[in-house]
């Protein structure tokens, strides 16, 4: 199970560490290239209670082989994108493909894993494997920024000995296989996947369309009210994608929240720190991976202790004070952005990490012993909905943000150094549109000004994610639960015996 997450996870951070390389070989656009890394995760979010619902039905072991399978495909003709104007749109579908993939893969594993362990010692099952997922995540910005030297297509090839790893310890494990045959809510499946879409689409393509354009309203209003019709139609649906009466369980919603407000900015940091690095920092596609990897250490590190501390005294301590870190060091990373050092960064890149790692395991698995009812491919999947969803609002929100400083900061300086008022408003979107640091063709000072500009916009990213922690914590400090779970509380919550009479 841990190389078939493996999959997903590695190649989130691979394709953030190429994204500049993408968009000067194949002309992809700025909205273009957050929509490579946006595609995938909203396919992922949209897709992945049906994922786990799947698992619950036609067996876990057969919705991961199946996963696997067209993660790898999709990966290879992710590698396979021909140069030319279909260039993005191949890019981007054959991502949402992979995003698929892992919606049916991800949940029925992380089930298994979890229905392995007892309540008490699923803390540190979990921890190991977040934590080894995580150090084969740190791969990725390593491997990413090598590969990427060759050719950027090799950071989608890689998946595929990765997949046929998977498959033969699969074969060799024979993790369980049972099937609970049950309805499938399509409708429900439709709603979610429509309104995800229309509200992330209205929210990224707000710097392409702006703010004052009828199409970005329309994507937000009509997949607001979607959303609504979804929560309608599951709360009376037979047999719903996701039993949101588990949201009355107070607990459970508290984890919840605070997976999502993590998420906003666990996965969308890869990206911006990715660009960041080439652009600002001037460092190669390997060495931008390199500082990937900081945020990884602090990451693998504390997931450890997250877990062990989640065993002996439940999640609150893990989960509050991994908020607080993670607040922290993304407040302190936001100020030394504009001083252009790793040097200066790479303690608060640790710290940041560090609170991510410790909070994200607690979170997730308290969230799972904690839901009343139902089980645990079925839960997996709505905390992991909640999960990618905030990862993709995430994105979506703060590339806004970026684009729009990016101008701003950008044209801002070239003034400051005499280039023309017209001559620098065309310099900035430029550099706004491509997030490669386009170099205004004139003197080195004028490009730091860019670069420098480009850092002090990035900087205004990572401030809203310290604030988005910030939130996170004052939350969790005021409504997260006291204690641990009991063994034999939590087996009252989760995984009903699948022998009893089903009601009705």
């Amino acid at each position: 199970m841990v190389f078939a997450v493996a999959m997903t996870f590695i190649d989130q951070t691979i394709v953030a560490i190429a994204v500049p390389k993408l968009q000067n070989e194949l002309g992809i656009s700025s909205a273009g290239a957050q929509w490579v890394i946006n595609g995938y995760l909203l396919a992922l979010s949209a897709l992945f209670a049906f994922g786990g619902r799947l698992g619950d039905v036609l067996g876990r072991r057969r919705m991961v082989v199946i996963g696997v399978i067209v993660f790898a495909v999709a990966s290879a003709c992710c590698g396979l994108t021909p140069k030319g104007s279909i260039a993005e749109a191949w890019l981007i579908f054959f991502r949402v493909v992979q995003g698929a993939g892992a919606a049916l893969m991800f949940p029925a594993s992380v089930a298994i894993v979890i229905a392995t362990f007892p309540v008490s010692q699923r803390g540190r099952a979990m921890a190991i494997f977040f934590g080894i997922t995580g150090g084969l995540t740190a791969i990725g910005p390593l491997a990413g920024g090598f590969l990427t030297q060759w050719t950027w297509r090799a950071i989608f090839w890689v998946n595929i000995p990765v997949a046929i790893i998977a498959l033969i310890l699969i074969r060799i494990s024979k993790p369980e296989d049972e099937r609970r045959p049950a309805k499938l809510d399509y409708r429900g499946t439709v709603l979610i996947c429509a309104a995800m879409g229309l509200i992330v689409l209205g929210l990224q393509q707000s710097s392409v369309w702006g703010w004052s354009s009828p199409a970005t309203w329309a994507c937000l209003i009509v997949g607001s009210l979607t959303m609504v019709a979804f929560v309608r139609w599951e709360l009376r649906a037979e047999v719903p994608l996701l039993r949101l009466n588990i949201f009355r369980n107070r607990n459970f919603s508290v984890d919840n929240v605070a997976l999502l407000l993590m998420s906003f900015v666990f996965v969308p940091y890869f990206f911006f720190a990715s660009v960041y690095a080439q652009v600002s920092l001037a460092k190669t596609a390997s060495e931008a991976g390199v500082y990937l990897l900081y945020f990884f250490l602090g990451f693998v590190v504390l997931a450890q202790l997250g877990g062990r501390i989640l065993d002996r005294r439940g999640a609150r301590p893990a989960v509050v004070l991994g908020s607080a870190l993670a607040t922290v060091g993304f407040f302190l990373l936001a100020k030394k952005l504009p001083d252009l050092s790793l040097d200066k960064q790479k303690w608060s890149i640790l710290l940041a990490g560090g609170g991510v790692g410790l909070m994200l395991g607690p979170a997730s698995t308290d969230a799972v012993n904690r839901a009343p009812s139902t089980n645990y491919s079925e839960v997996t999947g709505i905390t992991q909905t909640v999960r990618n969803f905030g990862a993709s609002l995430g994105l979506a929100i703060l590339g806004t943000v970026l684009l729009h400083r990016d101008k701003v900061e950008v044209g801002k300086a070239l003034r400051t150094h005499g280039v023309p008022a017209p001559r620098a408003e065309h310099i900035a979107s430029q550099v706004g549109s491509s997030s490669t640091g386009s170099s205004s063709g004139g003197s080195s000072v004028v490009d730091h000004a860019i670069r420098l500009a480009t850092a002090h916009a990035m900087s205004t990213v990572f401030q809203v994610m310290a604030a988005v922690m910030a939130v996170c914590f004052v939350l969790t400090f005021l409504l997260y639960p006291r204690g641990r779970m009991q063994e034999d509380a939590a087996m009252r919550h989760v995984e009903p015996d699948a022998t009893a009479p089903v009601p009705g």
